[in-house]
């Protein structure tokens, strides 16, 4: 049987040693030079570079195109300490009247030349300098194609704080390939891809990234899978910014099997989000915290505050330990690039068996008055909270330009779901605890169309609140939903715009009062059935 595979096949053609071109390898004299002989040399003849075991002490190395490049174990290719060993920014295709609150930070190499001073002025641009720019990177490709890295040996940033070269970035590239390496030490991204398309990123070990882990902008067909990422920022970070010069998409990808620990997001879309994200697949991965740091802001974030449309989302089979929010969903008006921000969309978005323990926020799904969150479906979400808040007001406030973050509101009124703004919502088999007794309700809707709420429970019963508070509801079914402790209330209506809620096949012979309305909420709003369908 014949297997044909669409990336580098390794050992290919010619095959060279860094060390045939003088490299040392002992972490002490630089070796770029010979490592980028061995590159051209090998590229031109569609053949492998060879690190063999040793520290190889380089600044930048251009890739190119028809090239594999083999770690063996034991070979480290080690980042130099000085800046000015590598590339500097790349001019951008930003209009020069960009808004001077979109400009980078300019943090750009320290260790110039004079000669060179001229390109420590950054030009204007909608995003950070560590978006922005490609070839400030340790291993760098732009326009190349059909490229592989592989191990088993490491790429070390060689820093000890963030803000440096990146390990590993390309551009405008297509067909690449990354197996089997480990990268330590990134004080920038560590993969990053830029507009980068047919991508294999398998078996990849990052280890104390003191930025993002991985990051793909703007780009197509990405396969990250049986990964472990360990950083102080965001594990997986896709973008869809302006640093291509104009919007593009992240679309047809996949993240399946992998181990991520970090104390920012965990698998995060946006915010730099412009281009929009469809057909993305997120598939049994163990969400944690890191030995030492901070709890992590959220396991797993999808926002979209610059005009961005998010399509086709379906996440499945995650496990997520102590980070504050498991889920967070946001469609916002941030605006950024846009002369006239308008918001864009969220729609069609698959969540399906996620167990999260330690959680210290709730999950939120939220959306504006004028631009409503669309077909949601959470199917088999099981959160344990920390517990232990009062209960509170639950106006929150809007913040429609505000940057997107899973803090953004404050404590929210529920200990579990908070959801508003949302046309089409289905919460199944929602199971809600707190480690400790918590006063707010469990789950809270506000502004929320066509509901349907199944095989909910929650071992946390507030004593002075409902179990599940609606507000302004419109079109929403509860059935097969029980309650396992005594409750005052399990249903509280309210606002004058609810209406057509209906109750069948619930076991509610715990709660003292199935439902609650308030006086603007007319008597026909609502509809309870007991088991037997009686009303």
């Amino acid at each position: 049987m014949a297997v044909f595979s669409l990336f580098p096949a390794g050992a290919v053609g010619l095959a060279v040693n860094v060390r045939d071109f003088g490299a040392k390898g002992d972490g002490v004299a630089k070796d770029t030079a010979a490592v980028q002989a061995a590159v051209e040399k090998a590229a031109a003849a569609g053949g492998t570079v060879v690190l063999s075991p040793g520290s190889y002490l380089c600044g930048t190395i251009h890739l190119r195109s028809n090239l594999t490049l083999r770690l063996e174990q034991g070979a480290r290719l080690l980042a130099s300490p000085s800046d000015g060993d590598f590339d500097a920014y790349e001019a951008l295709p930003y209009r020069a009247t960009a808004p001077a609150k979109y400009r980078p930070r300019a943090i750009l190499p320290a260790n110039l030349p004079p000669v060179d001073v001229r390109r420590r002025s950054a030009p204007a641009a909608y995003d950070d300098e560590e978006t922005n720019y490609f070839h400030y990177a340790l291993l760098a490709g732009d326009g190349v194609r059909n490229v592989s890295i592989e191990g088993p040996g490491e790429i070390d940033g060689n820093r000890p704080r963030r803000y440096g070269p990146k390990p590993i970035a390309f551009k405008h590239s297509e067909w690449i390939s990354i197996r089997g390496i480990t990268v330590r030490n990134a004080p920038n991204y560590a993969i990053s891809l830029g507009g980068t398309d047919h991508v294999e990123i398998d078996g990849v070990n990052i280890l104390n990234a003191y930025a993002d882990g991985i990051d793909p902008d703007g780009c197509h067909f990405v396969r990250i899978v049986n990964c472990y990422i360990d950083s102080h920022d965001d594990s997986i970070c896709a973008k869809a910014s302006w640093a291509l010069g104009t919007p593009r998409s992240t679309e047809n990808m996949v993240v399946a099997n992998c181990i991520l620990r970090t104390e920012a997001n965990h698998i995060k879309f946006g915010s730099e989000s412009a281009g929009g994200f469809k057909n993305v697949s997120i598939a049994n991965c163990v969400l944690l915290d890191r030995d030492q740091g901070q709890v992590p802001d959220s396991g797993i974030a999808l926002e979209s505050d610059d005009g961005a449309h998010i399509d086709g989302v379906v996440i499945s089979n995650i496990s997520i330990r102590n980070t504050s929010t498991p889920l967070f969903i946001r469609l916002g008006n941030r605006g950024r690039g846009m002369d006239h921000p308008v918001p864009g969309s969220i729609e069609n978005i698959s969540i399906q068996n996620v167990a999260a323990t330690g959680a210290f926020s709730a999950s939120s799904i939220t959306g504006l008055e004028s631009a409503h969150v669309r077909n949601i479906m959470v199917d088999g979400f099981s959160v344990t909270s920390a517990g232990g808040g009062r209960a509170r007001d639950v106006d929150v406030p809007e913040l429609p330009h505000r940057d997107p973050d899973a803090a953004m509101f404050g404590t929210l009124p529920a200990f579990g779901f908070y959801a508003r703004h949302v046309d089409g919502l289905t919460l199944k088999d929602l199971k809600v605890h707190a480690a400790s007794p918590d006063g707010r309700s469990a789950v809270v809707l506000d502004d929320v169309a066509r509901v349907e709420l199944s095989g909910f429970d929650s071992t946390n019963v507030p004593a002075a609140q409902p179990l599940l508070l609606f507000r302004n509801v419109v079109g929403a079914f509860l059935f097969g939903n029980r309650l396992s402790s005594p409750a005052a209330i399990f249903l509280a209506l309210e606002g004058e715009n609810t209406r057509d809620v209906g109750l069948r096949g619930n076991d509610l012979a715990k709660a003292r009062r199935p439902v609650d309305r308030s006086p603007e909420v007319p008597a026909p709003a609502v509809l309870l059935q007991d088991s037997m369908g009686r009303q």
